[in-house]
C-alpha cells in the first residue's frame, strides 16, 4: 500500500490499500477488522509518475437505470453469468455515502520522504515483519525459491498495506465498487471531467470482474470486506488483479487471499513477476535501488515515469554518479527524495519498478523495500 483524497488509488491493478495501524496487530494472524479503525498510516500519494491520457470519452450523462441495465447485460455476456444472478446482488448492494465522502477528500499536501518513511518504518512495523516472517519462514522460502522474489519484499508489502493481516478493511466490496462504480463523485471541474469518467467506468469494470471472480472461485461476493476502493486480502487485491496474478499456492483448488497464507505469498510475488507489461516485472537476484550524487554545476532531473530507461553513460551526462558499485550495462531511473538531511539521489533499477506496479509511487516503492531490508536485518540509511 502505503495521501487521503486517493489512498493508495494509483495503481489501475492494486488501486487501493486498506489502512493500516501504526504498529502491527499483535496477533498478525487475525484478519478480522477491529472494532475501530486504527490510526491512519497508509501509503499515501507521493509523487506519482506520469500516465498518459486515455482518447476522448464521450461524457454524456446517462440515466441510472439505463447504465445498471447496461451493466447486467454486458457482465452477464462477458463472463457468462445469469442475469437475473446479477440482479439480485445489486439489489443488495447500497450506495455510501462515505464511500463517496473518502474518494472526495481533498488531497493533502505531498509529504516529503523525512516525514513519509516514519509513518511505515517504525521499530514495531520492523519487529512485527520480523516475527511474521518467522512464522511463515518456511512457506516463504518456498514462494521466492518459486518465483525469486525475496520473503522479505513479500512480508513488507503485506506489512504496508495490511499491518500483516490486522487490517484489511472494512467496507464490503460489493458496496464500494457499486458506489464507486455508478456514482463516482464529480468535483464539477470541467478539467478533471474525463478524468472522473474513466474513474467511475474504471469502477463499474471492477464491479463486473468481481462478479466473475465470485463465479470462478466460488465466493459469496456480498461477504467480502475490504478498502473503500474495492481492494481485498492481505495484499489487497482489487477483483481484476486477483483473478490475473492470484494463484493457488497450497494446492487445494482455491486462490484464497483471505486466509491462506500459501495463496497470499505467491500470488504477492506472481504480481511482481508477472505485472510490468512490456517491460516484464521482478527480475530474481537483480538490485533494487543504489545511492548516487549530483555533480556540482548540474541541474536535477526528474523523470516523468519510474522506467528505467536510463544507461549508466545517460545518467552520467545529466551529472548522477553511483556511489556504489552497479553493474556497467545496469538500466536505471533516477529518484530524487527530500530527505532529512537535504536531497537523497538514487538510481532505480527494474526491481525498484516491479515494486511501483503495485503502487506507482516512488516514495511507497522506497518505503517498501526499506522495510524489507530492515526487515532482513540490513542496515538502512536515515530519513
Amino acid at each position: 500500500m502505503i495521501r487521503r483524497a486517493l489512498v493508495c488509488l494509483l495503481t489501475f491493478g492494486l488501486v487501493a490499500c486498506a489502512t493500516p495501524p501504526q504498529s502491527p496487530s499483535p496477533s498478525p494472524q487475525a484478519v478480522s477488522e477491529p472494532a475501530t479503525p486504527p490510526a491512519t498510516a497508509t501509503p499515501a500519494e507521493t509523487s506519482v509518475e506520469a500516465v498518459p491520457v486515455s482518447a476522448p470519452v464521450d461524457l454524456a450523462p446517462v440515466p441510472f437505470e439505463t447504465a445498471r441495465a447496461n451493466f447486467v447485460r454486458d457482465t452477464a455476456a462477458k463472463y457468462g453469468i445469469e442475469a437475473h444472478y446479477i440482479e439480485s446482488v445489486l439489489a443488495q448492494a447500497q450506495f455510501r455515502d462515505d464511500i463517496v465522502s473518502l474518494m472526495s477528500r481533498p488531497a493533502e499536501r505531498v509529504k516529503p520522504w523525512s516525514e513519509y518513511r516514519p509513518n511505515f518504518i517504525t521499530a514495531a512495523r520492523i519487529d512485527g515483519g520480523r516475527a511474521f516472517m518467522a512464522r511463515h519462514q518456511a512457506a516463504l522460502q518456498r514462494v521466492e525459491r518459486q518465483y525469486g522474489v525475496p520473503a522479505e519484499v513479500i512480508v513488507a508489502i503485506v506489512g504496508v498495506e495490511t499491518s500483516y493481516g490486522g487490517f484489511t478493511g472494512r467496507h464490503r466490496v460489493i458496496d464500494a465498487l457499486y458506489t464507486l462504480g455508478f456514482r463516482y463523485p464529480r468535483s464539477g471541474n470541467p478539467e478533471r471531467a474525463a478524468y472522473e469518467h474513466r474513474r467511475e467506468q474504471f469502477f463499474r469494470d471492477e464491479l463486473a470482474q468481481l462478479f466473475a471472480l465470485g463465479h470462478e472461485e466460488n465466493l459469496d461476493i456480498t461477504a467480502l470486506t475490504g478498502s473503500y476502493a474495492g481492494a481485498m486480502g492481505l495484499g489487497q487485491f482489487m477483483p481484476s488483479s486477483y483473478r490475473e496474478f492470484a494463484v493457488d499456492g497450497n494446492g487445494d483448488g482455491r486462490r484464497d487471499l483471505f486466509d491462506s497464507f500459501d495463496d497470499v505469498f505467491a500470488s504477492v510475488a506472481n504480481y511482481f513477476r508477472k505485472k510490468g507489461g512490456e517491460r516484464g516485472g521482478w527480475v530474481p537476484g537483480g538490485a533494487v535501488v543504489a545511492r548516487a550524487e549530483l555533480q556540482p554545476g548540474f541541474e536535477e532531473f526528474n523523470p516523468e515515469t519510474w522506467t528505467p530507461d536510463y544507461t549508466l553513460a545517460d545518467l552520467a551526462r545529466r551529472g548522477y554518479r553511483p556511489l556504489e558499485p552497479v553493474a556497467p550495462d545496469a538500466t536505471a531511473t533516477l529518484v530524487s527524495l527530500e530527505g532529512s538531511a537535504g536531497k537523497q539521489y538514487w538510481l532505480g533499477f527494474q526491481n525498484y519498478y516491479a515494486i511501483t506496479r503495485y503502487n506507482n509511487s516512488k516514495m511507497y516503492a522506497m518505503a517498501v523495500y526499506q522495510l524489507s531490508q530492515a526487515i532482513a536485518g540490513k542496515e538502512i540509511p536515515p530519513a
